[in-house]
């Protein structure tokens, strides 16, 4: 995919094993393959302009494509379950809608704007009354999130997918003067050292910043006092320290300056305005720390009608067309999303690959930048590339995790192998899975 390489500015080649295809309309193991390419590309370019060796890149599109569904295989214990139980698609009077309503909150809004009992029987009737863009205004306007299915043709039509298609892959500010410190990498591991502050939840933030850590950076989670992702967690907080923070309190907005003053990378997938509510804004975060490179994450895009809308994954395939063009093409009665979380993923892994070229290009002195990404613009990326790939995808066996048993809080466990292989340049985490609030909000 040309357009992930002239949004990061790469040029090395790589090289492509294994084989297989997950199943859909869309060429997802393509763009498993292609943005989890753009980390080791990234990796391997920044090890050439510290002047290190050049450095042979090699992706398994089998792993990638395991990466884009699950890493770890818990021995002994079992994941909690991923969706709360009323979340899911609905038929509404005209269609169909999608209610998200994991977080408590999103799930009070819903039941607000339904006005019904708490239960999948009585949501599913009060639903089937409404129009589905009316019932997701209602949501969305009590502070909640749902998603009408629409069409590609009428996302194509709708103000906010044509806002997105006029965005680019990776939308890159203008250079500031300035330097990045000397992190003290190691030829083996480039970002060892590298401070990366970690604002990020649910879902392609944290692989972003769980990709970096592989390859040594040392990545500090913050989270909310409160918050919990009891089905994630064991998945994306390899290798990196999580703290917890009041962001809302004096207390906490002094130490996340501290923090934010001692760190080199800044990514965040809150919504554009959440920081800027808590007095945590750009204007701020650029007195507080001129130094820093961000790179920033939102659901629906960076201009449009929808720039500020909260939105997951899941949400975003019902709105920009990928769960109906699945519908058809699977000749499904019901809505048929992707059959990975591929726009997290993805999405996910061009944050990293961001996040490196930033870093390539202050320690090649072409200044200090910061990046925005978002789900739906990898949407329209992916939309773009159709697939007919039907076969099923063998599931993950032996062969395809790593030796050896990670020891995290819930139990063991086994992990997929890396995806990726660079020579000289392994990939590999130095601390396994942990659970959020482990650590003491403070850099190492």
């Amino acid at each position: 995919m040309k357009e992930i390489d002239d949004a990061l500015g790469l040029s090395g080649a790589w090289t492509e094993t294994g084989q297989g295809s997950l199943p859909s309309c869309f060429a997802v193991s393509d763009l498993a393959l292609a943005s989890v390419a753009s980390v080791g590309q990234g990796v391997a370019a920044l090890r050439s302009a510290l002047g290190g060796d050049v450095t042979a890149v090699t992706v398994n599109r089998r792993l990638a494509s395991l990466w884009f569904s699950f890493s770890i295989d818990p021995q002994g214990w079992q994941l909690p379950p991923a969706w709360d139980d009323l979340a899911g698609d609905y038929r509404a009077a005209d269609g169909w809608i999608k209610l998200h309503t994991n977080a408590p909150h999103h799930r009070a809004a819903a039941i607000r704007a339904l006005g019904c009992e708490e239960t999948r029987e009585a949501v599913a009737r009060a639903v089937a009354g409404w129009q589905a863009v009316e019932l997701e205004a209602a949501i969305v306007a009590e502070g909640g999130v749902a998603a009408e299915m629409r069409s590609l043709a009428a996302w194509g039509q709708h103000p906010q997918g044509a806002a997105v298609a006029s965005e680019p892959l990776v939308t890159w500010e203008t250079p500031r003067a300035g330097k990045i410190r000397d992190w003290g990498g190691t030829p083996d591991r480039p970002l060892k050292g590298l401070r990366v502050l970690d604002l990020t939840r649910i879902l392609a933030g944290p692989v972003a910043t769980r990709a970096l850590a592989g390859f040594g950076a040392d990545v500090l989670r913050i989270d909310p006092v409160d918050w919990e992702e009891p089905s994630l967690a064991p998945e994306v907080t390899l290798g990196k320290r999580c703290a917890r923070l009041d962001l809302r309190s004096p207390e906490g907005q002094g130490r996340f300056a501290e923090l934010l003053a001692g760190a080199d990378l800044f990514v965040t997938g809150y919504r554009p305005d959440a920081l800027e509510h808590l007095g945590l804004g750009a204007d701020w975060r650029a007195k507080t720390a001129p130094h820093v490179m961000e790179i920033r994450l939102c659901a629906y895009g960076w201009t449009g009608p929808w720039a500020l809308r909260r939105g997951y994954d899941s949400l975003v395939q019902m709105s920009a067309g990928i769960a109906e063009a699945g519908m058809a093409w699977a000749g499904a009665e019901t809505p048929r999303p992707l059959p990975v979380q591929a726009l997290d993923h993805a999405t996910g892994y061009l944050m990293a690959g961001a996040a490196l070229a930033a870093v390539r290009d202050a320690v090649a002195g072409r200044g200090l930048r910061n990046a925005r990404l978002s789900l739906a613009r990898t949407a329209a990326l992916l939309a773009g590339h159709r697939s007919e790939s039907r076969e099923a995808f063998a599931p993950a066996g032996a062969g395809d995790f790593a030796a050896g048993v990670e020891r995290t809080p819930w139990g063991p466990a086994h992990r997929l192998r890396p995806p990726l292989d660079l020579t000289g340049v392994p990939m590999r985490w130095d601390r396994p899975a942990r659970a959020l609030g482990s650590d003491a909000p403070a850099w190492t």
